[in-house]
């Protein structure tokens, strides 16, 4: 276990206490993967760092993705090639160095039915090579990530089973990276941060910022106190603009389906489906290593006051239904439907469709001097922490060298298959993964499922509560290990977690 990189009740107590006497070169508002990714290029630099956050590691929008950690291809289609390059050279980094045990290489086939014309194949064959190159461009290997493909009638329908074969004339084979878990990801972000130094302090909301600290309130006794600092960042998210008024942000809802994945006869690799009526975009079906399939993703406006977490309106499931069926054989029943999650991309407000407004990051400062990150996907997280650093120092003069981040391995790195656990647990632990289960060889009881046909024992969730920061049965249940994902598995594992804590 990488030196000092663990966050429990006990490490957030001490250092609580302390971060209220001290000035710190940095303070951090947010701790998805942005804010955590600051504190980590910050504290690798050599700056002293407090990062906070009002709920929990993970609590927004980063958890709520769709686990892609993609090249850009998209970008390139809209003439945006800086960015594609960009997302290319971040999914490569993540690949290769960083997080080799939470990112692989995932394929996905785009079935070639009646509806999909000589013409709009085509146009995704020519895509699908212009993304090859970009993986060429960003020195990603073949051996990390394969080149695009075709695959016949057959091939297509042993991958994926639930295809509707009549008038199925096969499938253009493409691949990606995926994420084993997004919100493992800013954990291991997070804890890396920790282990150069950075204060990372959950239940912490900032009550009001300047450019030179903020006022906080401990969430847990409602205790508050004043954070100094040499310079601030805002990576708050959709939230953003709540601290900082200069912030026009214009947020999209993105939802997902969670279904188990007998649901779409167990499909091996995961799906494009095109989306009426537009040139690029599609439905996501992307299958996970625990049973279950995810189905998105929606891009709606949401008007009015951000949510803490947003709720799944039924016309986002009709639709998502509506196209996922148009290539099945068996229509899924909105019975069917397991659970559903829904997500706000932080979009700065440029007017006209949100699916239509840039993914790039922006980097802005307040006339109070506090910086904030905000836009960007989940696949540049380093690369946006990396350019709010950089303002920062500059702005404030701060003593820093060059971020050191595309070369740092993330607590647990390691390449899984060399990992002495199960699969499953190496591609969510890496190099820890022997530490979880040695929890269950002192402790037989914590061997056992946490819930009925789940993957998840009680030795993860006592691995969360020791070292991941987990405070109460939400942060086990629903970002630590996405139990909760699907209600009647996260109603069943209450009491494992409850039982965690308690220890």
């Amino acid at each position: 276990m990488t030196v000092n990189s663990s966050l429990n009740a006990a490490r957030r107590a001490r250092e609580l206490g302390l971060v209220a006497e001290e000035t710190v070169d940095l303070l951090v508002v947010g701790l998805g993967a942005t804010g955590a990714g600051v504190a980590l290029d910050a504290a690798s630099r050599g700056l002293s760092v407090a990062a906070i956050d009002a709920h929990d590691l993970a609590f927004g929008t980063s958890r709520w993705s769709s686990k892609l950690i993609h090249g850009g291809l998209r970008y390139l289609a809209s003439g945006q090639v800086g960015l594609a390059r960009e997302s290319a050279v971040e999914r490569g980094i993540l690949m290769r160095r960083t997080a080799p045990h939470l990112v692989a290489a995932q394929p996905f086939a785009m079935p070639l039915t009646a509806s999909v014309g000589r013409a709009q194949e085509s146009l995704v064959r020519a895509g699908l090579r212009a993304g090859d190159l970009l993986r060429i461009s960003a020195g990603t290997p073949r051996r990390v990530l394969p080149g695009p493909s075709s695959l016949p009638a057959r091939e297509t329908l042993r991958l994926v089973p639930g295809l509707r074969a009549d008038g199925l004339r096969g499938a253009l084979l493409s691949w990606d990276g995926r994420l084993t878990d997004d919100a493992r990801l800013v954990v291991a972000i997070a804890r890396t941060a920790a282990a150069h130094g950075a204060r990372v302090l959950t239940r912490c909301r900032a009550l009001s910022l300047t450019g030179a600290g903020a006022v906080v309130r401990d969430e847990l006794t409602g205790e508050e106190f004043t954070v100094r600092a040499r310079a601030v960042v805002n990576a708050a998210g959709v939230w953003a603009g709540g601290l900082d008024g200069s912030v026009r942000l214009r947020p999209s809802r993105g939802t997902h389906l969670v279904l188990r994945a007998e649901t779409l006869g167990s499909p091996r690799a995961g799906l494009h489906v095109p989306i009426p009526g537009e040139l690029n975009r599609f439905v996501l079906v992307l299958p996970q290593h625990d049973g279950r399939v995810y189905v998105g993703l929606t891009d709606e406006p949401v008007e009015g006051p951000v949510p803490d977490v947003p709720e799944v309106p039924e016309s986002d499931v009709d639709f998502l239904l509506g196209v996922l069926g148009s290539v099945l054989e068996r229509p899924v029943p909105r019975e069917a439907v397991a659970g559903a999650f829904a997500g706000l991309r932080p979009l700065l407000d440029a007017g006209g469709r949100t699916s239509d407004l840039s993914r790039h990051h922006a980097v802005l400062t307040s006339p109070e001097g506090v910086i904030t990150v905000v836009g960007g996907k989940l696949t540049t997280y380093r690369r946006m922490a990396e350019d709010a650093v950089d303002a920062a120092v500059a702005a404030r003069g701060l003593r820093a060298g060059r971020s050191v981040t595309a070369g740092l391995p993330l607590v647990g790195a390691a390449d899984p298959a060399a990992v002495p656990a199960p699969a499953r647990l190496a591609r969510r632990y890496g190099a820890e993964a022997p530490a979880v289960l040695s929890l269950a060889s002192l402790d037989p009881s914590l061997a056992a499922p946490v819930a009925p046909g789940s993957p998840v024992t009680g030795a993860e969730l006592a691995f969360a509560v020791r070292h991941e920061g987990a405070l109460d049965v939400a942060d086990l249940l629903d970002r630590r290990t996405r139990v909760g994902l699907i209600p009647e598995d996260r109603e069943a594992a209450v009491p494992a977690a409850r039982e965690a804590l308690a220890r």
